[in-house]
């Protein structure tokens, strides 16, 4: 699902301290996500500013949101940016819908 050119991008706030704000390529970016599974279990797909993303919410207080950049590419359509964000002025500033598993397309 990820271009091969992916660009994570993520605010200071989102990344452990010395942690580049910036990854890019698809097997780069892969790996670091496998370094926040546990948090992605708590994950929930959302819309963001209408943009495909996942919300990271624990109790119902949101610490973490992802906001996926979908393109066309030769192999299909793929995420082509990550932009993770938990800076709280930052999170206030978004519209975020959280989708329920109806809302979301079928297997």
């Amino acid at each position: 699902v990820l271009a091969p050119d992916v660009v994570r991008r993520a605010d200071h706030l989102a990344i452990p301290a010395g942690a580049p704000t910036e990854v890019r390529g698809a097997r780069a970016v892969a790996e670091e996500t496998r370094v926040f599974a546990r948090q992605a279990r708590r994950a929930q797909v959302a819309l963001v500013d209408g943009a495909p993303g996942l919300v990271v919410a624990p109790d119902g207080r949101l610490r973490v949101l992802l906001r996926l950049t979908v393109a066309p590419t030769r192999d299909g359509d793929r995420i082509t940016a990550i932009e993770v964000v938990a800076d709280p002025a930052r999170l206030d500033a978004l519209t975020i819908a959280v989708l329920d598993e109806a809302d979301t397309p079928g297997d």
